[in-house]
């Protein structure tokens, strides 16, 4: 090993704990794959780093730890290994990502420009954008609105250099120009989203319009009432002046290039690619709550769910998108298998928030999910009582209260909120299908389920659960040869489901096919007992459906072979 390898061994040893540098190497090269391929990123960072130690410049080893400490916001880590690959001539997006962030976070601008101007390239948005805010944050606003105006020349790259430049004019307070850019904005190809339509309401209220501002939310957004837009409307009313909040300094500006990066990212990238530009974003701008809540919510898609409630975690109290981070949380708490640790959460958010339809609904959806229906029953009646009349989202509370209802023995009660859910939602499959199949279950209007049942299949044909839904009501109707057809799509659909197989065998014993029947029992016993009626699964095996239908009090079953 030769002294500059050496030294960068010892480089990268410091980025570990002594007790990782003493563990045995062997394996660690399999465990770093492993968590790579499983998303655990602080493994992955551990892992790859150790193997690094033996290998110090290896491409592969580099860019995978650097993209670790990356996803997990630790670029006081990275950026040495993003430093190791530029000096070793290792192309690296990534590291060049790093080390741009490293000075701007510093102010260092100069070392920014350094950076660009020996190659260190991202790609031509985020280069351009750099370059503009780095003569913003060196003062030089003459040079920075030339440099946006350059890059909004360049194909592609017009709406999101205008939309800059209107950030950049408003933070050194000239909100007329910025006004202007917004104003002209849908012949340069801006449209407003989310984040657009606040900064230019913003602008407007600086210039004293705040009728124009509360217009633009309203239009906009039309009747939202979560708390960013309450508190923005409710400042608008009067005739205080809505701060601008969105930029504070450079730093700030370039937050936002890459919070526009993973925004669009969202549409057709991998959540952990877009993670690394939300996670830049948060490390330029901690106070980027947009950003954050990406950065939260795609560690949570990837199934990192400790780092996920950690990033909700850091959204402060005083934050109006406190609440959505809150209840971001519970979330993931609740998907990590701690729906004690959720609850809490969702609590303490209902105390705090105690007017807001949302927090209810979710709380109603966590108990549920820990079978406190009766919790669960209440939760959703307090959030319909707030969800306004015209409100898109009541139609799915009906829903959930209606699942709630037929658990609790409730047919009524449930029957009533699916039916109201219909009423605003005539079209919704999971609403038909849940209602319909309940029917069927019942023995009761038949003829209306069947009906709702392929509605619900027309609207959903790959939904092996609805499929099966209509096989079961046409079994129910004495239609077996048809039935079959129906859930065998849903058994190849669904072919693990223990529901579906005992279902299949059902109609398989009807048009004996007794063979294929005890076959699709024995399957459905195999999948997951818990799920299915195992007792009279095991009874159907030894003594026929037909004789449990007997003992049950029930009709037997006409059998197709003649065999009754």
């Amino acid at each position: 090993m030769s002294f500059r390898t050496r030294v960068i061994a010892c480089a990268i040893c410091a980025l570990l704990p002594l007790s990782a540098i003493a563990e045995p190497k062997a394996g660690a090269y399999l465990a770093a794959r492993q968590a790579a391929f499983a998303n655990d990123f602080k493994a992955g960072a551990r892992y790859f780093t150790q193997t690094l130690i033996g290998d110090p410049t290896n491409p592969y080893l580099l860019e995978n730890a650097l993209v670790s400490y990356v996803a997990l916001g630790d670029f006081e880590r990275a950026k040495p290994i993003a430093t190791i690959m530029t000096q070793s001539g290792i192309k690296s997006q990534m590291a060049h990502i790093v080390l741009s962030v490293d000075a701007a976070a510093q102010d260092n601008w100069d070392h920014v420009f350094s950076q660009l101007e020996s190659g260190l390239e991202i790609g031509p948005l985020v280069d351009g954008l750099t370059q503009s805010w780095g003569y913003v944050g060196k003062g030089q606003m003459s040079a920075a609105l030339e440099s946006f105006d350059a890059l909004t020349e360049t194909a592609g790259l017009a709406a999101y250099s205008l939309y800059n430049k209107a950030l950049a004019l408003s933070y050194v307070g000239d909100f007329e120009s910025a006004d202007a850019i917004f104003a002209g904005s849908p012949a340069n190809g801006m449209r407003y989203n989310r984040r657009s339509a606040i900064v230019h309401a913003q602008i407007m209220s600086q210039l004293g319009r705040n009728a124009d501002a509360l217009a633009l939310i309203d239009g906009v957004f039309g009747p939202q009432t979560d708390p960013t837009l309450a508190k923005m409307r409710a400042v608008l009313v009067t005739d205080a002046v809505l701060p601008f909040t969105f930029v504070h300094n450079a730093r700030d500006g370039l937050s936002e290039v890459y919070l526009i990066v993973a925004q669009a990212l969202l549409r057709d990238g991998n959540d952990d690619y877009t993670l690394r530009y939300a996670r830049a974003a948060v490390a330029l701008n901690a106070a980027n709550t947009d950003a954050v809540l990406l950065t939260a919510n795609l560690l949570e898609n990837l199934g990192q769910y400790d780092l996920a409630t950690a990033t909700y975690s850091t959204v402060v109290p005083s934050d109006p998108a406190h609440q959505s981070a809150e209840l971001g949380r519970s979330e993931a708490l609740r998907k990590a298998g701690r729906t004690g640790a959720a609850i809490e959460a969702l609590q303490a958010l209902a105390r705090a928030y105690p007017d807001m339809p949302r927090v209810h609904a979710t709380a109603g959806d966590a108990y549920r999910e820990s079978s406190d229906f009766k919790a669960a029953k209440t939760s959703y009646t307090k959030a319909l009582a707030l969800y306004d009349d015209a409100d898109p989202l009541r139609w799915f509370i009906h829903y959930t209260r209606g699942i709630t209802y037929h658990t609790l023995n409730d047919w009524p009660a449930a029957e009533a909120d699916f039916r109201a859910a219909l009423v605003l939602r005539p079209d919704q499959p999971q609403v038909l299908n849940y209602l319909g199949y309940s029917m069927v279950e019942r023995g009761i209007n038949m003829e209306e389920a069947l009906g709702m049942i392929e509605s619900a299949v027309a609207a959903e044909p790959q939904n092996g659960a609805i499929v099966d839904s209509l096989g079961w009501v046409l079994f129910q109707r004495g239609e077996f040869d048809t039935a079959v057809g129906h859930l065998e799509n849903a058994a190849a659909l669904m072919p693990i489901d223990p529901i579906i197989n005992d279902h299949l065998g059902d109609a398989y014993w009807a048009v004996g096919r007794l063979i294929e029947a005890e076959f699709q029992w024995n399957r459905a016993l195999s999948f997951d007992p818990l799920e299915t009626d195992a007792t009279r699964i095991r009874r159907k095996l030894e003594i026929g459906l037909d004789a449990v239908l007997v003992e049950e009090g029930t009709a037997p079953l006409e059998v197709a072979s003649g065999d009754n």
